[in-house]
């Protein structure tokens, strides 16, 4: 594939996508395309490469049925799409700290001795920063990681859709997971279009940027 050929692929996946309401319920995506999906997401950057997201793959009758009493305003998204992803932001992210770096050491990515350093520095700093900023730090990360998803799953011809129309207080403990713990960010329809979605605009260029 030439360059250009990749440019104008990348182009087509940026631009064609679209916030899609109602999925074509016959199309299922299989746990391990949607695997796939997920692994691509996280290649998004993510703050000293915490990783912080979580995410919840809800695709069956009974996983939908709890997320239809949590999100009444967005029912169609929920019973017509492959599968609703809720992506969490993990307020304990930093417990994987050690783990992370020590793969990256093993796989020659980085030296013993800069990993040592780079977890006695991280490890004063996150014992020292406020919870609320933590929770801001890992929410911007999770919507990088959200947006990564939404264009995985484009380049692979499936269709989505954003929701925070949803009862963020209850949705963790619905799970089963911890409410203190994991903090919601978003939760992403995932399928194939049922039918073309309505286009929308963008202000442009000049109204929004300046440079100096």
């Amino acid at each position: 594939m030439t360059v250009t050929s990749l440019n104008n692929n990348y182009k087509e996946i940026i631009t064609s996508r679209r916030s899609v309401r109602v999925y074509d319920p016959a199309v299922k995506i299989s746990r391990e395309e949607m695997t796939e999906i997920l692994e691509e997401a996280t290649l998004a950057p993510s703050s000293v490469n915490l990783q912080p997201w979580r995410f919840l793959v809800v695709d069956s009758p009974e996983g939908k049925a709890t997320l239809e009493e949590l999100a009444p305003g967005n029912k169609t998204q929920v019973t017509t799409s492959s599968a609703v992803i809720a992506v969490f932001g993990d307020m304990n992210a930093f417990d994987n700290a050690d783990e992370i770096m020590g793969t990256a050491v093993e796989r020659g990515y980085l030296p013993q001795e800069i990993k040592d350093q780079l977890m006695a520095n991280y490890t004063d700093l996150f014992a020292r920063i406020p919870a609320q900023a933590f929770r801001e730090m890992i929410l911007i990360d999770s919507g990088l990681v959200s947006m990564q998803l939404m264009l995985s799953a484009r380049a692979r011809g499936y269709d989505t859709n954003p929701i925070g129309g949803y009862d963020k207080s209850r949705i963790a403990e619905a799970f089963g997971m911890e409410k203190e713990r994991y903090v919601p960010v978003m939760l992403i329809s995932v399928g194939k279009a049922a039918k073309e979605a309505r286009r929308t605009t963008r202000l442009p260029i000049d109204r929004i940027a300046e440079w100096k």
